[in-house]
């Protein structure tokens, strides 16, 4: 009955008791089926009775008094009725009164709804329409558990359909028994509303008493009614309510159900809102609006994880003081729980308090192993055995405390790793770190201890569950247990940078070195330096699989790093055991101008970018993704999938709240909070896009290959461009803006850099690059990809092939170059301060540089064009430089081969043009010029006795001289250029080996091998004439029997990894060693191979690629060879190990 009418008959109750007779009444209210033939004779003529069953009844009892009252002429008492007569009940109203009446909460005076809950929740009590069983909604404290069961049967429907005999609301929370037999005795009373039976209204005086009373009152008088039971904590109390009923329960422990018989059903309550729905709350608690909350609100979301408990707290005290969003935040970021307190609805006034509650239900023991936590970190998932080594259990018994924890809503699993790890909510985690805070150091150093006492004979191995952890934060916990001493132990050590590097990549490690940096720093700032170094360079190599040799790689630092040294000292000892290394002799005089070096895409690498605070890199690439790392270590903090075709440019907005990524399927795409807007003018492939520096008036720049129109500016709040830049004829790779957004440069295909004005769009100034590259035929015009400014405006740096150059705009002249890079080069920017410079390539690394370290080069770089002399421990080597240049003889045409005489008087010098110099030495005077090549000679060699040279051309041909009279003998057959050649026994052509483009071997002028399906590049024949080998532009190296030409084995990887084409490139050269057993081979680094089995021993990474030839000594101990950036370098084998 609704409230107003009841109200009214109580009112009225006094004058209807003088007045009516009713037997007259009941006649009629008995028709109208609202009152049964017991009741009419229990009432009899006692009018006051009837008035009691009124009142228990409906609103329709209510308007059948009124009728009657009307038909026995009470119009008078009818009239009282009158004003509050209720409509007829709809199902709603009378769904509304069961709740009212079952003690049901309504709802938060601030409620927000969560549908995706609610509908698992009704889900789970449908599953009870037709049989008795439980609904177990669990969650940790104040995830919003029982205001979802609340407001989950404010569902007509779902009362109608599964419980028409009502619901029924217990609080239940800790109690001891006898406070539970009080909260039983109450829902007794309840139930026996109504009952005229004496026994029924003798409260129940035991436990078991009352279960047996609830028993009989939901099976006779309320069948099919739901029971719901809040907040209950332990099974005991639990199955005081076993008694055959549909009950719905709210836990943090979700293994109540298994100690109760029936069917059981669970709904998991997430801990946390998502920020939508969490500053929705806030927003309704200020009376606001969610999107002008302050930035405060949802860092306040953010750090709580958006827990219903907290938000609401904070929201209700934000309430009497709106002023106060950022006292709060702080609060909460000095986990000062305390301080966020506020009388509710709620069983706990503050968070520390419910946090509080769930341990005290603990076993003491387990109390103590939960107090461990306190050292995980936020949002780090664990796996059991890393606890099962803290606590020294086994681990099947690590897992069931776990699982206890679990199930108390204490702490979280992730199903979806197998085996399971576990993690603790923020809040959790931040009131255990309050809670121990005195003991924190001793709990790192704890775990620390006990990882040594568990792996004091051999580290963790991939094939350990727990290595990733280990890898990842031991560190962490030797800087917080203060164990300095250890972490110096660890992070100094070669063998623990081969282990993490290889499961973790080197970004994780040389984060390590920055963060802990400063503890490093006080024993050695020195050695931190080095190893940091170490891996800045080299942490694109070990990106690779199979995982090279960290060894092979720290014998390339200086000879006074500590990385070189435990190098050298591992590298002697393995040696000795029959491994190969080789130590690089003349690296002291290279020095490494890369700051970072990282390896973030599968394919090229188009745009990488700064973020204007400069903390983060943006890249993007072939592989259709967008990635953003640390600056500091190359840690990858985001990626995306941002486009379906390659994303040629990204850049981060003035604020770095967004980033605009422009692709080759010809769209620009600007991602807002809310919305991506795609811009459409341009007609060809979008090739670059910026944003101005500043926001005051922001600017988006985009490029394309469009004809004419190739430079627009856009306001990007506009469907349509504001401006459209003219002047280049060709397309236009890149474009930005000076740091005050007054000029805007543009690099395209015909070699030039324009500077245009902004606010007019006129072309100011043009600087032609592609005059620094003088025209060669093997190397095309000059296509400037990419330029940018340095922060004072005063510069402005381009790249063109694969050198970086640094430019002053004002004098046009060049600054600076930065060579490391082995193809384009992409993209080059400054940092926001110009102390960095970002680069980027189709070599897929990407390089940070520091620009007070670059510089123009004093000295041109060598050729890869070589010759090497090697007598007894001397090394003698003739190479041109990038100028064309031979010691003091400089020569118009391009050198591209030289070869030295045995007895060390003569060099030749095989030219472009296809002329041949023999020079004196050391008085560079030219002692012979042979003509008759009509092509580059690409190869030329003296006889052992000096008289006569051997030249092979691009024009297929071979000659022989007798160089001293100009006498030759032109050896032909091959159809392409030949590449070169081979002496056997230093004798006449009838016995020598040449190979060619056409990819044949001729022996002996008489016999043709087809070897491979590329250009063969080199050949070589082992000292016992039983073999030969050759490599090729198809980037093997095979064996070969001399006796038949059959195929003995092809020297290559099993398997060939993304970031390795087998042998870096092309095979360009090969040599036996002079027991036979080793093949050493060049391309885009050196390797040694065993030539019995085929297999890889050794690697050495260049710094420079497309290696041309490669020098062994006889012993073949020493090695020479010079890279493509011109660098030279001389190995010598590791002594102690045999080849």
């Amino acid at each position: 009955m609704e409230e107003r009418a009841r109200s009214c008959l109580l009112r009225s109750k006094a004058t209807l008791e003088q007045d009516i007779k009713a037997s007259y009444l009941m006649d009629h209210m008995v028709s109208d089926g609202v009152l049964t033939n017991e009741e009419e004779s229990r009432v009899r003529e006692q009018a006051a009775a009837l008035l009691e069953v009124l009142l228990r009844k409906d609103n329709r009892a209510y308007i059948s008094f009124y009728n009657a009252l009307i038909r026995e002429s009470y119009g008078d008492l009818a009239n009282l009725l009158h004003s509050d007569l209720p409509l007829l009940s709809p199902e709603g109203e009378r769904s509304f009164g069961i709740l009212s009446e079952g003690g049901v909460p309504q709802r938060p005076v601030v409620f927000v709804s969560r549908p995706a809950l609610l509908n698992l929740i009704r889900e789970k009590l449908y599953r009870l329409q037709n049989t008795p069983g439980w609904v177990t909604v669990f969650g940790m404290a104040g995830s919003g558990k029982s205001v979802m069961a609340a407001e989950a049967v404010r569902d007509r429907a779902l009362i109608k359909e599964c419980f028409p005999g009502g619901v029924h609301w217990l609080s239940v929370g800790q109690c001891e028994r006898a406070d539970l037999l009080v909260r039983m005795q109450s829902l007794c009373f309840r139930l026996e509303q109504g009952q005229s039976s004496e026994a029924s209204q003798r409260p129940p005086c035991s436990v078991e008493e009352a279960k047996e009373r609830l028993r009989f009152l939901v099976l006779r008088r309320f069948p099919r009614s739901l029971l719901i039971l809040d907040d209950v904590w332990d099974s005991s109390t639990l199955r005081s309510f076993d008694i055959q009923c549909r009950v719905l329960l709210t836990t943090r422990n979700r293994g109540l159900a298994d100690s109760v018989s029936g069917t059981s059903f669970e709904v998991p309550v997430e801990s946390g809102l998502d920020e939508e729905k969490a500053l929705e709350i806030l927003a309704l608690y200020v009376n606001g609006k969610p999107h002008k909350l302050p930035e405060q609100a949802r860092s306040i979301v953010s750090e709580c994880k958006g827990s219903p408990l907290v938000v609401s707290l904070i929201g209700a005290l934000l309430r009497e003081f709106p002023d106060r969003w950022s006292y709060y935040l702080r609060q909460l970021q000095k986990k000062q729980f305390k301080r966020i307190r506020k009388s509710s609805s709620y069983d706990y006034e503050a968070l520390d308090q419910a946090m509080d509650a769930s341990l005290q239900v603990l076993e003491p023991e387990h109390q103590d192993l939960y107090r461990d936590l306190s050292i995980m970190q936020k949002d780090v998932k664990v796996p059991a055995k890393v606890l099962s080594v803290l606590w020294d259990l086994e681990l099947e018994e690590v897992e069931d405390v776990l699982q206890e924890f679990v199930n108390k809503s204490l702490l979280f699993r992730d199903c979806n790793q197998r085996p399971y790890h576990y993690y603790l909510h923020d809040l959790q985690l931040d009131f255990l770190i309050e809670q121990n805070r005195d003991q924190i150091a001793e709990l790192h150093k704890k775990l620390v201890r006990q990882y040594q006492k568990f792996y004091n004979e051999r580290p963790p191995s991939p094939g350990d569950i727990d290595c990733s952890y280990w890898y990842r934060f031991l560190p962490y916990h030797m800087a917080k247990a203060g164990l300095s001493k250890e972490l110096y132990s660890l992070m100094f050590s070669l063998d623990w940078v081969k282990e993490k590097a290889q499961f973790m990549g080197s970004a994780h490690l040389i984060n390590d070195y920055v963060e802990y940096g400063e503890i490093l720093d006080k024993e050695n700032s020195e050695v931190r330096l080095q190893f940091q170094e170490f891996l800045s360079l080299n942490g694109h190599h070990l990106e690779q699989r199979p995982f090279p040799d960290i060894v092979q790689l720290a014998l390339s630092q200086p000879a006074c790093s500590e990385v070189y040294r435990q190098a050298l000292m591992q590298a002697q000892k393995r040696a000795s055991r029959g491994r190969l290394y080789l130590d690089w002799v003349n690296k002291n005089n290279q020095d490494s101008l890369s700051l970072l070096v990282m390896h973030p895409h599968q394919g090229s690498v188009y745009y990488a970018g700064f973020s204007k605070d400069g903390s983060k890199i943006a890249s993007c690439g072939a592989n259709k993704a967008l990635r953003v790392f640390k600056t500091t270590s190359g840690e990858k903090l985001l990626e995306l999938q941002a486009h379906d075709e390659d994303i040629l440019c990204c850049s981060f907005s003035p604020d770095d709240r967004y980033i605009a990524t422009c692709s080759s399927d010809r769209k620009v795409k600007v991602s807002v909070s809310v919305s991506v807007a795609t811009l459409f003018e341009h007609e060809e492939q979008i090739n670059h896009c910026q944003f101005t520096n500043t926001g005051r008036r922001v600017l988006l720049a985009t490029c394309s290959n469009d004809k004419f129109t190739n430079t627009k500016l856009w306001n990007p709040n506009k469907p349509t461009s504001q401006n459209t830049m003219f002047g280049h004829m060709e397309p236009v790779n890149h474009c930005c803006f000076s740091p005050n957004d007054a000029y805007l440069a543009t690099s395209s295909s015909d070699g030039t850099v324009k500077l245009f004005e902004v606010s007019s769009a006129n072309e100011w100034k043009s600087i032609d690059v592609n005059s620094y590259f003088p025209e060669s035929d093997d190397e095309i015009k000059a296509i400037v990809k990419c330029s940018t400014w340095s922060a004072d405006g005063s510069r402005i740096i381009c790249a063109a092939r694969n050198a970086v150059f640094l430019w002053n705009f004002e004098t046009s002249k060049k600054k600076a170059e930065c060579n490391g890079h082995l193809s384009w080069v992409h993209c080059v920017q400054f940092s926001p301060d110009g102390s960095l410079l970002l680069s980027s390539s189709d070599d897929q690394t990407i390089r940070l540089w520091e620009t007070n370290r670059v510089h123009t080069s004093s000295a041109a770089a060598l050729k890869r064009d070589s010759d090497v002399l090697f007598f007894q421990s001397d090394v003698t080597i003739v190479a041109p430089d990038s100028r064309n240049r031979l010691q003091v003889q400089s020569t118009r045409d391009l050198i591209r081969c030289t070869c030295i005489s045995r007895n060390a008087l003569f060099v030749a010098l095989g030219t472009e043009s296809g002329t041949v110099q023999v020079l004196e030495v050391p008085s560079g005077k030219t002692s012979q010029t042979l003509t008759g090549h009509t092509r580059t000679v690409h190869h030329c060699q003296f006889t052992d006795d000096g008289e006569t040279l051997v030249t092979s051309s691009e024009d297929t041909t071979v000659r022989v001289w007798k160089w001293r009279t100009g006498e030759y003998l032109v050896l032909e057959g091959h159809k392409e250029p030949v590449r070169k050649f081979h002496l056997l026994n230093n004798s006449t052509s009838s016995h020598l080996f040449s190979w060619s483009f056409d990819g044949t071997v001729k022996v002996n002028r008489t016999s043709n091998l087809e070897c491979h399906k590329g250009a063969v590049l080199s050949c070589d024949v082992s000292s016992d004439r039983h073999l030969f080998a050759t490599t090729s532009a198809d980037r093997t190296a095979k064996l070969w029997s001399m006796l038949d030409g059959a195929l003995l084995k092809i020297c290559s990887r099993d398997t060939k990894d993304s970031m390795d084409s087998f042998h870096g490139g092309w095979v360009t050269d090969l040599q036996f060693s002079p027991d036979n057993r080793v093949l050493v081979s060049t391309g885009g680094y050196i390797k040694w191979w065993s030539v019995e089995t085929g297999e890889a021993l050794q690697t050495f990474y260049t710094m420079g690629a497309n290696l041309k030839k490669i020098h062994v000594s006889a012993d073949f101990t020493t090695f020479v060879t010079v890279d493509s950036i011109g660098i030279l370098y001389v190995l010598k084998k590791v002594e102690g190990g045999s080849l």
